[in-house]
């Protein structure tokens, strides 16, 4: 892998929303998110993180060193034991039970929980239960409630797994785990994570060089509800319910219309930690530019990355702070109230007001 980057970065993001919500809050019924003291939208800046992850996911198909981390339906203690198993590294002692050929035979025909293996030998006409040392002990708990196997098969499951042992890694190995695990997932190196699971080894905690503010829109917004039907039902039930005129009401929240601006931060220090290289930094870019293109939804209305403004500094530390060279860039609109990108005029410095060692680099 190439060299982690040698520049300090800070960069100004527009992007907008029409008919849409561009990030609803679940603690609110799924309302857009809006600053309740003066009225302006808000995007977190996990949701914007999220739609990097994805369209990494995209592109890059879950190779290493480009996988994810933090995806759907992810049980991230997987990832931790995958990177301990890489090295080389044995945490603990695996747990080994003779069984009936019944308790096989049941064991053989469902899906078992990770750790957990079932082996025969039908010459010896012997079967062996194996539990592995790092087996995450409530995930199959969870599974023995799920599967309700029969109370002798629940008991040779819960004694061979209390004598699997595992043991905690040392320091040197929750390092060589944090490096692994920088190396092999794309958002760790990019955003960090806390690493340090209870259910599984752990990798301590990485500080990632690239983070995000929340979006705060332009002006204030206006949320709408909106009544929708959809012309049908679930059950046969409903449908008797409603003597066949069979029709669901529902609810939906949108902007009119929107502009975001969200800031940026690359520390080329904390890159040094997670080895975040050149070639990390143009996927983030793409990313960034292009993170709405395959994100597109009913609920989310139109949205696009209108403007990217990236400042890179001359050193490692940097050459200006940030809060100047954000206060550099303006967004105004001509008309109240807008409805349309064209409504806003964007004002950005040219590269001779720039202080210096910063280049001003107008990336979309």
């Amino acid at each position: 892998m190439n060299n982690p980057i040698q520049n300090r970065y800070d960069f100004v993001l527009f992007f907008d929303v029409k008919d849409g919500n561009p990030n609803g809050d679940p603690d609110a019924g799924n309302l857009p998110r809006v600053d309740p003291e003066t009225g302006n939208g808000l995007v977190t800046d996990v949701c914007l993180k999220r739609k990097v992850r994805n369209y990494v996911q995209l592109a890059k198909r879950f190779q290493t060193p480009f996988n994810i981390y933090v995806r759907e339906k992810a049980v991230l203690g997987h990832a931790h034991v995958k990177a301990f198993k890489e090295l080389g590294i044995q945490l603990g002692e695996e747990s080994k039970s003779i069984v009936s050929k019944d308790i096989y035979e049941w064991l053989d025909e469902n899906d078992l929980p990770n750790g957990l293996s079932i082996d025969s030998d039908e010459d010896n006409n012997s079967y062996v239960l194996s539990v592995a040392a790092d087996t995450d002990k409530k995930e199959v708990k969870d599974w023995l409630k799920d599967s309700k196997p029969s109370k002798l098969i629940k008991d040779c499951i819960n004694d061979v797994l209390k004598t699997a042992k595992s043991r905690r890694p040392t320091a040197d190995e929750v390092e060589l785990g944090r490096d692994k695990m920088c190396k092999d997932y794309y958002d760790i190196r990019t955003f960090g994570g806390v690493l340090s699971l209870k259910s599984a080894p752990n990798c301590g905690q990485v500080r990632g060089p690239v983070q995000l503010t929340f979006s705060r829109s332009i002006d204030a917004v206006v949320p709408l509800e909106h009544s929708i039907t959809r012309m049908a039902v679930a059950t046969d039930a409903e449908a008797e319910k409603q003597q066949g005129d069979n029709r669901t009401m529902g609810r939906k929240f949108t902007i009119p219309y929107a502009l975001y601006r969200c800031h940026g931060f690359i520390s080329a220090p904390l890159a040094a930690q997670t080895n975040f290289t050149e070639e990390d930094l143009e996927l983030f870019w793409q990313a960034v530019m292009n993170m709405f293109e395959h994100d597109h939804s009913a609920a989310r209305g139109q949205m696009a990355v209108r403007k990217l403004i990236v400042f890179k500094h001359d050193s490692v530390m940097g050459n200006a702070p940030s809060h100047k060279l954000f206060d550099m860039v303006k967004a105004e609109s001509t008309v109240s109230p807008v409805r349309d990108f064209v409504h806003y005029t964007i004002t950005m410095p040219i590269q001779a007001d720039m202080p210096q060692g910063v280049t001003l680099i107008d990336m979309l």
